[in-house]
């Protein structure tokens, strides 16, 4: 596959976003490439158990999002497969010698973030942004086009030792989808395992073998359940759901944070109440702890828990809070960090970096990292500078696509020594 081939499917996938669980389209795509190279890709349950997932997409909204793949181009029985059965898609590449089994994390899915449209946005000014409410704001799309880009170069000659795992995983963004692909055994047997994330803020090209500081985080919705009353015949009658989540709000924010450990608290949503002369009966927030330690995020977690309880005990008003996602840290090791930065550093277009790249977010690649690491593999996050002027989960994100091959190359030559 060559640049330009990877530049129009990275494009063709930007143009038709999804969001979480609804990669639909993306996915179907997927296996139609996938199968063309002469794989038999793993789809539906034996690649992720959606029953495991806490607020999958609705009948309503995958049939959608079907009804859209389809009129854009993709497979009808690969839609419909994925619409019923999930998104998520494995598929390994036998080397034609004996060797180590990898996995290769590539995430599909976007934000639900409506795009700019601004003729100083290059996916807008060249015909490819997204416009019904959905964006490709964290780089998602070029992954899936270097997963694809490098099975086409590994079935090509099969010139290499051991397995190569592809696990094409959705919903990274909310922290939901690797545990749905755990659930189905994704990394069962595996030694050795990548994950590839272009942009952050660095110059396209720009490689960093590791990263340090990703930040463990539980993801949550926490619902209020009050009662309605007449705002003015009978105010006492009634509890406040909309009052009760505001001050739960203020005091989740106003939890003291640990000396021992960086910690991040959002408030991502508040929704609440039905016209403004009934006293409100509902409220739904949602929310997220985050951490530099696993165990710090899990004890900030619990604070988070208790502290809209006891908002509901006030005020009386019952609230439940489901965790919806989440993720863990990650150490990465120093094997693979240091192989991958010695091929970056042979390669032209690529700059290697010394030490590990700092990140402040989250991404669930931790999951099946620790899962490897538990069973004695090897594990790390690659990180390829995309040269992006706008900050990621920003209207205006972009890469510079220049950063693709680059990706490529180095987990090419990566598998192959």
């Amino acid at each position: 596959m060559n640049f330009d081939e990877l530049v129009a499917l990275r494009r063709d996938f930007h143009q038709h976003a999804e969001p979480a669980f609804l990669e639909i389209r993306t996915s179907s795509i997927v296996v139609s490439r996938l199968r063309e190279l002469g794989l038999e890709p793993l789809t539906g349950q034996a690649a992720m158990r959606a029953e495991t997932v806490v607020d999958y997409p609705t009948a309503e909204q995958r049939e959608l999002f079907a009804e859209r793949a389809v009129r854009t181009g993709a497979d009808a029985e690969n839609v419909k497969h994925a619409a019923e059965f999930g998104t998520a898609v494995i598929a390994d590449v036998q080397g034609n010698r004996p060797g180590p089994v990898w996995a290769l994390r590539f995430d599909m899915d976007a934000l639900p973030l409506a795009e700019s449209d601004s003729p100083e946005h290059a996916p807008a000014a060249n015909g490819f942004h997204c416009d019904y409410g959905a964006m490709h704001a964290c780089a998602h799309d070029g992954h899936t086009a270097i997963g694809l880009g490098l099975a086409s170069r590994l079935v090509a000659d099969n010139d290499f030792a051991g397995t190569v795992r592809f696990l094409f995983q959705p919903a990274e963004e909310g922290g939901r989808g690797a545990a749905s692909m755990l659930a189905a055994g994704a990394v069962e047997g595996v030694d050795r395992f990548v994950a590839v994330h272009l942009g952050l803020d660095d110059p396209a090209g720009k490689v960093s073998g590791g990263i340090q500081g990703l930040l463990a985080t539980t993801k949550m919705r926490a619902t209020f359940a009050g009662t309605a009353a007449h705002a003015a015949g009978a105010p006492e009658q009634g509890a406040n759901a909309l009052v009760t989540a505001a001050s739960a709000l203020l005091n989740v924010m106003a939890l003291p944070r640990y000396s021992s450990a960086d910690t991040r608290i959002n408030v991502g949503t508040l929704q609440g109440g039905d016209n403004v002369n009934i006293v409100p009966s509902w409220a739904t927030m949602t929310l997220e702890a985050r951490s530099t330690d696993s165990d710090v995020s899990a004890s900030l977690t619990e604070r988070i828990k208790t502290t809209l309880r006891g908002s509901g005990e006030m005020h009386g008003v019952a609230v439940d809070v489901v965790e919806t996602g989440g993720s863990a840290t990650m150490d990465c090791d120093a094997e693979l960090v240091d192989a991958v930065n010695a091929i970056a550093a042979d390669l032209p277009d690529a700059t290697s970096t010394e030490g590990l790249k700092q990140m402040g977010g989250s991404d669930d690649a931790s999951l099946f990292a620790r899962e490897v690491q538990r069973n004695g593999g090897i594990a790390t996050y690659m990180t390829v500078g995309g040269g992006n002027e706008a900050p990621h989960h920003n209207p205006l994100f972009d890469i510079d696509e220049r950063a693709i091959p680059v990706a490529l190359d180095v987990l090419e030559q990566l598998i192959r020594r």
